[in-house]
């Protein structure tokens, strides 16, 4: 049993608007560009910290908001990104699921290997 006790479970949490028909998730990606946006006020800052072209952040962006059928930023030209009120409560509440399904997969992970 020493060999699994390095191993950890890892929960990949997306959120999706089921009468969308295109593929595009909330997850792990569009989260770290949300939180990116929240904390520089720039999607541009957001995409480079995360080492990411601008267009392609935009478009990642872009494809979410119509699959969602909501808008997650409000953005200002030369003068950045914020999230919405919308995307802020997405992120919030993405966060914290996500949070707890990890904390929970992992004292669920280490009471079956016991």
């Amino acid at each position: 049993m020493s060999e699994l006790a390095n191993l950890k479970p890892t929960i990949r949490l997306s959120i999706m608007n089921p009468d969308s028909e295109s593929g595009s998730l909330f997850g792990r990606g569009i989260a770290n560009l949300c939180l990116g946006v929240r904390e520089t006020g720039s999607l541009n800052a957001s995409a480079k910290g995360m080492g990411m072209a601008y267009s392609k952040a935009w478009r990642i962006v872009k494809d979410t908001e119509a699959a969602l059928g909501i808008q997650l930023l409000d953005r200002d030209g030369a003068h950045g990104s914020t999230l919405t009120e919308a995307g802020d409560k997405l992120l919030d509440a993405y966060v914290a699921i996500d949070k707890k399904l990890q904390e929970d997969a992992e004292k669920e992970f280490a009471r079956i290997l016991g």
